[in-house]
């Protein structure tokens, strides 16, 4: 009988050493076919806040530079060009250990979609990042910085969004949109556009919606944008009066341009808004120029904004800021900055602080 058994367990062994070779081929081939990666940024600085007309909070806060958050992203090789592809990333307040920009946030709000690219394009659908946003940030020094950055002031604080001090100014909505598809078109030597759609979600009511169009140049030193937005609701369907009486919709229009001349780079920014409502229309310039320079290892940064509606509060509005960025690393920097912000009849505002950022 040994003979035999000795057989079978020779058999045995190696059918599963040709299993777990295959196996491990077959989880090679899957692995260089398919990703996934966890990514993020914690960003926490120290310092004062004085919202215009109010009293001045010392403060330990979050998103100084740049918002903290965590991403997932995942991309499956489908064969012929194709790839499956999927984002989901949440903000988080390391000061409280909390999740989202706010209390209430939604846990994804930065992006949670599923897509689709191809050799003709990029299919996106979900939470998308509203192209307005990316315009705005890309095309002022202090890029996405809700804390010290004037144009993120002047296009995404105020319209329901900042209840601090009372403004028509700004832009409604967030800087991502729900139930929304997007379409991006391939590099065309440094030109590229995409078109995004937003649902309103609501049985019977076809007429609420969001929808925008982008376009993105970037050859050598010039860069370029321009973005087109409009949106008839805030975050439900007919929720537009209850930021002001008779509210019908809003379109927004904006254009940006930056040159790189190595020893300094010029950003420049006008936006055009135009809001729609039963008892008046109004409209609102906004402008913004700045500047980085390079200096030593870091970069000093400075901007400033201007907006002024012609109706509704008839308001003014001026910010300003200047700071210095400190990279340790390729992934941590230091910073300190300090923005001044004014509206008309109202007393003016400032925000001062050093923070670090750790990007992982």
């Amino acid at each position: 009988m040994k003979p035999t058994v000795n057989r079978a367990l020779k058999a045995t062994v190696k059918a599963t050493v040709i299993a777990a070779t295959f196996g491990m081929l077959a989880a090679g081939s899957a692995q260089a076919q398919s990703s996934v990666s966890l990514y993020g940024q914690v960003d926490e600085w120290v310092g004062a806040t004085k919202f215009p007309g109010s009293d001045r909070a010392w403060n330990v806060s979050g998103g100084g530079m740049s918002t903290s958050y965590w991403g997932l992203k995942g991309a499956e090789d489908l064969g012929n060009g194709y790839k499956a592809i999927f984002t989901l990333e949440s903000f988080f307040r390391a000061q409280n250990g909390q999740y989202g920009r706010f209390t209430g946030d939604t846990f994804f709000a930065r992006n949670a979609y599923v897509g689709i690219q191809a050799p003709y394009g990029t299919f996106t659908a979900g939470r998308l990042t509203t192209q307005l946003f990316v315009s705005t940030i890309l095309f002022n020094p202090f890029i996405d910085s809700y804390v010290f950055s004037p144009m993120v002031y002047h296009v995404f604080l105020g319209q329901g969004t900042f209840p601090t001090y009372t403004t028509d100014q700004g832009v409604v909505g967030d800087s991502g949109w729900n139930n929304s598809v997007q379409y991006t078109t391939p590099d065309f030597s440094g030109l590229s556009g995409s078109a995004m759609y937003s649902f309103g979600n609501q049985a019977g009511d076809g007429r609420s919606k969001k929808y925008s169009a982008q376009f993105l140049y970037f050859h050598g030193p010039f860069a370029a944008t321009g973005v087109y937005q409009y949106v008839n609701y805030n975050n439900t369907p007919g929720d537009l009066s209850t930021l002001v009486a008779g509210y019908k919709s809003q379109s927004v229009a904006q254009a940006g341009a930056s040159y790189d001349l190595k020893y300094v780079k010029f950003f420049l920014q006008y936006m055009y808004t135009k809001n729609d409502i039963e008892t008046g229309s109004f409209h609102v310039n906004t402008g913004q120029g700045g500047v980085t320079v390079p200096v030593g290892p870091g970069t000093v940064m400075a901007s400033y904004a201007y907006s002024r509606s012609n109706g509704g509060l008839d308001q003014t509005h001026k910010s300003w800021a200047v700071g210095y960025d400190y990279p340790l690393s390729k992934r941590t920097d230091v910073y300190a900055a300090y923005l001044n912000d004014k509206y008309t009849s109202i007393s003016s505002g400032n925000t001062y602080g050093v923070g670090l950022r750790a990007k992982f």
